[in-house]
């Protein structure tokens, strides 16, 4: 008996695992829930896939031949191996269906993201899955974003900035606002260190976002007068918010930034504004971007959420 150059069955094993068993063929074939004859084949077909015969028909009860030993031992620890491998790949597959992957800016990544999460999961009751977080500039999130990377982006926006993710293929919901305030560190009176000033002699340095930051998408949409190099001086850029807050709270210059991100340094003096002027505020979005088409039950279910949440 010559071996063949065929696929094995699983099937095949675990059958001759069931005859060793038993030592019977009906037997094993009832244990199997497969009709006798039908068995036989199976047998029949493991030794023609082995090309040597694995069972010895002339004993009662059947006995693996020393061939069939080997097969025996190994198809235990192969169909073993196997049925742990696909527990964990349901196991896996089912894990990845809770899972949910964001994007996010660095600002909000920071700022508003943890407590953002925090009421969804406390007042919109929805047992959220694993959460897998990427904080980068907007434009690399977009870029994630359109590639299917990510199944949610959230950012800030502007009604005067273009997005990528446009529709019919995605969609946002605001899920806040924010504000961003032009501010310096105060001087030893504290007024500003740094103000915005029409009659000033001298250019304001300005601690400027980098165009791949949305940010510095909307300030250049909103704030052309910051442009205006006889007025303002930009001394660092930056796609980090908050790099551009340290380096205003050490007085380097005047800062634009989220009302969010500074709540805190505002109130305790740290920070004050350069201008009481409320024209050189810029109101903006905080937005959660998804493509339109449909994906897993949690991610459909936390959108669902998020949309009523809003209504």
């Amino acid at each position: 008996m010559g071996p063949v150059n065929r696929p094995l069955d699983l099937d095949w094993l675990e059958d001759f695992l069931a005859l060793t068993e038993t030592g019977n063929f009906s037997r094993a074939a009832q244990a199997r829930s497969i009709a006798q004859p039908a068995f036989s084949r199976h047998i029949r077909s493991l030794e023609e896939w082995a090309g040597v015969e694995l069972v010895d028909r002339s004993q009662h009860p059947a006995l693996p031949t020393p061939a069939g030993e080997v097969i025996v031992d190994v198809a235990r620890d192969v169909v073993l191996r196997l049925s742990q491998a696909r527990a964990r790949a349901q196991d896996a597959h089912e894990q990845a269906g809770r899972s949910l992957r964001f994007a996010a800016t660095h600002v909000l990544s920071l700022s508003f993201f943890p407590a953002w999460l925090q009421r969804i999961e406390q007042h919109l009751r929805l047992q959220l899955g694993p959460i897998h977080m990427v904080s980068d500039s907007f434009q690399a999130c977009e870029e994630l974003m359109l590639r299917r990377r990510v199944q949610f982006l959230l950012c800030y926006g502007h009604a005067a900035v273009k997005t990528r993710l446009l529709a019919p293929d995605f969609e946002c919901a605001r899920v806040s606002q924010d504000l961003l305030l032009p501010v310096a560190a105060p001087d030893a009176s504290g007024a500003p260190s740094h103000r915005i000033d029409a009659t000033a002699s001298e250019p304001v340095p300005v601690l400027a976002y980098s165009q791949e930051s949305g940010l510095g998408q909307i300030m250049r949409a909103q704030m052309q007068q910051v442009l205006d190099l006889t007025r303002f001086k930009p001394v660092i850029t930056s796609h980090h918010a908050v790099l551009l807050k340290t380096m205003a709270l050490e007085g380097r210059g005047l800062a634009w930034l989220p009302q969010s991100l500074i709540s805190t340094e505002l109130a305790d003096g740290r920070l004050v504004l350069a201008t009481t002027e409320a024209d050189w505020q810029v109101p903006v979005e905080i937005r959660l971007y998804r493509a339109t088409a449909a994906q897993t039950p949690m991610t459909e279910a936390l959108w669902q959420q998020i949309n009523a949440a809003i209504e």
